[in-house]
């Protein structure tokens, strides 16, 4: 613990961080910067180069960074409760939103004007993902190498449906092959934690992320729980690039492969996660519940939206408390940063493959699967396509690139000009 973490009472960190998880809208690279101003600026809880170097670290594991992040600095203020608190409450106050909504959902997503509602947040969806397309490419495409790893990433996934968790393995080994050498950062490091300790956190840590997954399998084989603890817990593992890159996967085999969901109701849950503080990977909460729901009704969707959180949110807490002790050496290695840009650049790619997917859905009604030798390629029926799915999302496109709006202010600007459509068209 540094004498900066020492400065921070208990009680004064978990205000701050009741704070950040209240205020934290607007996707990671917000929720960064208000954790930066409250932590780093206004408190000095944590130097500049404490934060970075955890941010990198952060960037390096599966799951969201941010939620790491703030699990950090409350570890690093305050130890293991520190952090169990700051993560806590960075994803508690958007997962009983997202159980609000879902409950609303669920039970008025049959009536036509909530219908025309969620046409308008649909294709907010469609142009947020495009966005973060951009900024992301913006900053991960820097050279010949991660230009050619984003388009193998996207004609891997989109034409030959490759796991996403296969081309974040080859996209780190890639990057790492390709490092240029270097040797670590020479300052000091501090001394290595005692391996025990590591093993012991890993140890308790996995015990608690089976525990529910291994109890609904001994009670119901073969249920809907015992498959989403499965699902869900593979998916929070190969989460590199945050919620946006995971989509594609996820929406893949929810939709196609499980059934679980609707392309369009995926897309609503997209559309709803947007509007909560806290992770966006929050969206699987809603998979989760949408998908409980369908089988048996209100009460297993309860069970449902808590088992997809617990096998989502738990395994953060793992990587950290394991890794926070290394991370000022782990910063210090080339390799893992050139691993890291290799995967950024890949993700591209599959976010690539996101946008098409969800574009496509939105302004197709019919789609059909082309085969092109061993290729299969996702193509819509053009004669099928929605002209009011046009608009709304040219609309939108002006408001997020044009206008700068926040989401939430475009996605309710989407949502009513869509009701006022629907009336138009009758």
């Amino acid at each position: 613990m540094s004498a900066v973490g020492q400065q921070a009472s208990f009680r004064e960190a978990l205000r701050v961080f009741a704070a950040i998880g209240l205020m934290s809208f607007g996707g990671p690279a917000a929720q960064i910067a208000l954790m930066h101003r409250a932590l780093v600026q206004e408190r000095q809880w944590l130097t500049e180069r404490q934060f970075l170097n955890a941010l990198s670290f952060c960037m390096l594991l599966p799951g969201p960074e941010a939620m790491q992040l703030a699990t950090y600095a409350g570890w690093r203020l305050h130890g293991v409760r520190g952090g169990l608190v700051a993560g806590g409450l960075f994803v508690l106050p958007g997962a009983c939103v997202i159980f609000a909504l879902g409950m609303l959902y669920v039970t008025l997503g049959s009536v036509p004007l909530v219908d025309a509602l969620f046409t308008g947040v649909q294709a907010v969806a469609v142009v947020i993902v495009v966005e973060a397309l951009i900024r992301v490419a913006r900053k991960a495409l820097g050279g010949a190498a991660h230009w050619i790893l984003a388009g193998a990433a996207f004609i891997a996934i989109y034409g030959f449906d490759v796991p996403f968790p296969a081309i974040i393995a080859v996209a780190a080994l890639c990057g790492a092959l390709l490092a240029r050498p270097g040797a670590p950062s020479a300052e000091a490091l501090p001394p290595r934690p005692p391996l025990s300790s590591t093993f012991r956190i890993i140890c308790i840590g996995l015990v608690l992320w089976a525990a529910p997954v291994l109890l609904a399998m001994a009670i119901a084989p073969g249920s809907l729980l015992a498959e989403l603890g499965i699902f869900f817990s593979k998916l929070a593992v190969v989460t590199f690039g945050g919620a946006y890159a995971v989509l594609a996967y996820m929406a893949q085999d929810v939709v196609s492969h499980f059934g679980w969901l609707t392309a369009t109701q995926m897309m609503d849950g997209l559309g709803l996660a947007e509007t909560t503080p806290g992770p966006l990977i929050l969206v699987t909460q809603f998979v989760g519940f949408v998908a409980a729901f369908q089988v048996g009704g209100l009460g297993l969707a309860v069970l449902g939206g808590l088992m997809t959180l617990w096998v989502t949110f738990v395994p953060c807490f793992i990587w950290i408390f394991a890794g926070a002790p290394y991370i000022e050496r782990l910063s210090s290695q080339p390799r893992l940063a050139a691993a890291l840009q290799a995967i950024t650049a890949a993700v591209v790619g599959v976010m690539l493959n996101l946008s098409l997917w969800f574009a496509m859905h939105v302004l197709f009604g019919r789609l059909e699967i082309a085969e092109l030798g061993p290729a299969r390629l996702l193509l819509p029926d053009l004669t099928s396509i929605s002209l009011p799915a046009v608009t709304l999302i040219l609309l939108a496109s002006g408001m997020v690139f044009g206008l700068r709006w926040p989401i939430w202010a475009t996605l309710s600007a989407s949502a009513l000009a869509a009701l006022g459509l629907s009336f138009l068209m009758g």
